[in-house]
């Protein structure tokens, strides 16, 4: 009887010690899955930031092209100045693109 206690005893220690240890494994397997996690949203929020951008500077582009050849239908003071408002709304273009893919990473 007292033997067979003291086996029960320890075995019930064995089976807290058993269950403690996968406890602190599956902590450390999931933090790291955490962390594995996190460094993937990362970089998909970059890619995504990034592809954005593109998109954004490559519709600035076309439209830029677009304003300056319509541009080409005035002469004098009026094609220079649809020009520079052109190159203006470029700039902001490409400005709020550039912000937008900064703010995105963040």
């Amino acid at each position: 009887p007292q033997a067979a206690a003291n086996d029960i005893a320890a075995a019930k220690q064995s089976a807290a010690q058993e269950v403690s240890e996968a406890h602190r494994e599956a902590a450390k397997d999931i933090n790291g899955a955490s962390k594995d996690l996190q460094d993937k949203s990362s970089e998909l929020a970059d890619a995504n930031a990034k592809g954005a951008y593109e998109v954004a500077v490559a519709r600035a582009d076309g439209d830029h092209k677009i304003a300056i050849q319509e541009c080409m239908r005035h002469e004098g003071d009026g094609q220079k100045l649809c020009k520079d408002r052109a190159d203006a709304d470029y700039d902001a273009a490409k400005a709020n693109a550039k912000a937008t893919r900064t703010a995105q990473q963040q």
